[in-house]
């Protein structure tokens, strides 16, 4: 379940229907798909047949024409490096789409003019965040998130850094769902 906080507004919101309309106001496409069960080692085939119908229609949606599913965890060979591409605020040139199959991360979303909103994403959450878009990423505590992916081609899911430094005012902390007020 999504977590959206906005800080400069002093705003969390936890309702799946509510974190939607609030995103769709700053262009962000969110839903929440069906968990489902996969088991210990299944393997990335088996995630996206398992998923195949929700996966075509996101395809034909939004012009995707590949998915793939990416693992990352704790053990993951050049994990930092991986994820210090990803944690400057940056843009691609074509939309980042993903769906949480397991873990959870953080989306720092920048939209142009407005504040800084953290979209905590994790099992279930299915995120578009479209081309042109500054934003950066970071892994929650656990340093685990396994994700399906969609391109519309590789090449143009390369990060172009604003340099603006603005990420460093930002901390990339994820608390979940235990810690939110049920009556904020």
């Amino acid at each position: 379940m999504a977590i959206v906080s906005v800080p400069e507004n002093d705003l969390t919101i936890s309702d799946p229907e509510q974190i939607q309309k609030y995103l769709s106001t700053i262009g962000i496409d969110y839903e929440q798909w069906p968990i489902v069960e996969l088991g210990q080692g299944s393997n990335d085939q088996t995630i996206l047949d398992t998923y195949v119908e929700r996966i075509d229609k996101v395809k034909k949606a939004g012009g995707y024409t590949s998915v793939d599913v990416i693992n990352v965890h704790s053990a993951t060979p050049g994990l930092d490096e991986m994820l210090n591409k990803f944690n400057r605020e940056h843009w691609h040139d074509e939309d980042e789409v993903r769906f949480v199959v397991e873990g959870a991360g953080l989306f720092h979303i920048h939209p142009t003019g407005k504040p800084v909103v953290a979209v905590e994403v994790s099992a279930g959450d299915m995120i578009r965040v479209p081309r042109g878009t500054y934003h950066w990423f970071n892994l929650c505590g656990s340093r685990e998130i396994k994700t399906i992916r969609f391109f519309q081609n590789k090449s143009g899911w390369s990060p172009h850094y604003t340099e603006s430094t603005t990420e460093r005012d930002y901390l990339p902390v994820c608390f979940g769902p235990a810690y939110i007020n049920p009556r904020a």
